[in-house]
This record gives C-alpha cells, structure tokens and sequence, in this order.
C-alpha cells in the first residue's frame, strides 16, 4: 500500500466543506447566503460533497502498481499521479479551494447593510426599474415537490410560499384595512403597489420595521426605513426603502433597526414622485432574526 499526499490533500479540502455546509445547515447561517427556497439545493451540494469525501478516501491508500500500465521508451509522462510534484498551477488551484473555506470559517456571516445600499445607487432611482423586475415570483411549486395545499406542509422562513387564496387575501388587505402592516411575507408585493400608485394610499396609516440609511442631500428629519430582498442570493440582494420623515432622524446613525408607524404621503424626489412616511411614533428596535425578505412564491393554475 502508498500513501498518495496529494488525493489526501484533497480528501482534507473535500471533508472541510463538508463540516462547514453541516455548519451552515446546523446554525441556520445559510440563510443569510441565500433565499430559503434554495435549502434543499445547498443540502443536496452537502451531500454530493459527503460522497466525494468517500470517494477520495479510498484513493489516499492504494497498492503499489495498481493503474499502472507501460509505455513505450518515449513515453515521459509520470504514473504515480497521486504523488505529483507540487508547481505553481497546482498551488493555485488548491489556493482557490482553500480560500472560501478559511473565509467561512474566519469571518461572521455580516447582514447587508447600508454601506452595500449606497454602493448600489438611489433608492428611489430604482423604483422605476422594478416593472421590469416584479418583486413578486410566479411559479409551479409542484415542479418543486412541494403541496403547498397539504396539511403535512411546513411554510419556509418568511412564508415564501403563499396559495393563490392566501395571497389574494393579503393583497385585499392592503387595499381595505385602515393600517398597512408590512409583514415580512408580503413585503415585496406591497411596496411594489405603493410604488407604483403612491397617491391612492395618501392618509392611510403604516407601521413598518427596517434599518436607517441615508442618502445625500436628505434633510435633518428624512431618512429611508429600508429592507434587503433576496431572490436567491445575497449576491443579487436588492434595497427597498420608503422615505421617513420625523424630528430627530438626524440622530439616528445608519444601520439602525426601527420600528415606525406613520401616515404616507406623496412627495417628489429627484424627479420621482414616491411615498413617503409621516412618522408618528418610533422606537429603536434589535436587528430581527431574519433581516431579509424575499419574494412571493404563489401556485400557478
């Protein structure tokens, strides 16, 4: 039997992330990676990663010879391929694996905040853009496996799967009840209807959570009460922000949770006419369990 360093090498990078996807899994941290309809996708990458560990183990020890086959006297090519010398493409190669894993491993998990806001322009630049971009998703949760129907069915985080029904019902609300509550659940489908027709919601009331960002030029009682959505990862995590207004917002530093409620107006900002919150009470609140939100998964007929 030989010992072959370079497929040990590799079953040690194999069995590391392993452990940490079973991390990830464990502590619940991928959901600040990625949407929670995507769970079962990450544990499927667990598992194939679990085999290939199997896999590679029984390649560190091999018997002399085995694979081994001759070759003419111009043949140059090495047949020991487990123990290959080590050379600069080699190295980077394992340097690309072994990166992810130290960062993983090294640093929290940070919760999107509004540094990574400012670097993607004005809020309010891009509420146009989301016709385009509709931030509630349509689609086949049977091509899933998924009965959204059966009692047997447990909701993913934030509900992301709502039954035609249920979703109708929710839209109903925002257009009857006296107070729009903007539930992680819906979120998306809300603000979309606010920014779309922001004058038929004048004078109703809103209570709403989210962090403190600013943008230039704000005056000292304005502020966006802002949310990330994620679609599927934090890689294409997009702001959705109201404008706030209240005295003493000019206290409030960046990245603070609030909880707001307030009456919404009309305002025009930059050349877009956009909501705004009339804030009549506010405290400052713990950064949620799930800071995110996402899309509204419905059952398509």
């Amino acid at each position: 039997m030989k010992f072959h360093l370079q497929h040990f090498i590799k079953a040690v990078i194999l069995g590391v992330f392993v452990l940490f996807f079973i991390d990830l899994h464990s502590t619940g941290t991928i959901m600040k990676y990625i949407n929670p309809k995507y769970e079962n996708i990450s544990k499927l990458a667990a598992g194939i990663f679990i085999l290939l560990f199997f896999i590679q183990l029984f390649r560190i020890f091999q018997r002399k010879g085995k694979g081994h086959h001759h070759c003419g006297p111009s043949c140059h090519h090495g047949h020991d391929h487990g123990n290959e010398q080590f050379n600069l493409s080699r190295l980077f190669s394992y340097s690309v694996m072994v990166f992810p894993i130290i960062t993983g491993f090294a640093f929290e998990p940070a919760t999107l905040n509004s540094t990574i806001a400012s670097n993607k322009g004005s809020i309010f630049s891009q509420v146009n853009q989301k016709e385009t971009s509709p931030l509630n998703e349509t689609t086949l949760t049977d091509k899933e496996n998924i009965d959204i129907y059966s009692s047997d069915h447990v909701p993913l985080v934030n509900n992301n799967y709502l039954s035609n029904e249920e979703y109708e019902k929710k839209l109903s609300l925002l257009e009857q009840s006296e107070t729009i509550q903007m539930q992680d659940d819906i979120f998306g489908s809300y603000y979309e209807a606010l920014n779309e027709n922001p004058t038929e919601y004048v004078g109703r009331t809103i209570q709403m959570s989210g962090f403190v960002f600013k943008e230039d030029g704000f005056n000292s009682n304005q502020l966006v009460l802002s949310r990330f959505m994620i679609t599927h990862c934090i890689a294409d995590a997009s702001i959705l922000g109201i404008l706030t207004e209240f005295e003493g917002a000019n206290t409030l530093k960046e990245d603070t949770w609030l909880e707001i409620e307030g009456v919404l107006d009309v305002t025009n900002y930059g050349g877009y006419e956009i909501p705004v919150i009339k804030a009549t009470g506010w405290k400052v609140i713990d950064e949620p369990t799930e800071p995110y939100v996402y899309p509204v998964l419905t059952l398509a007929e």
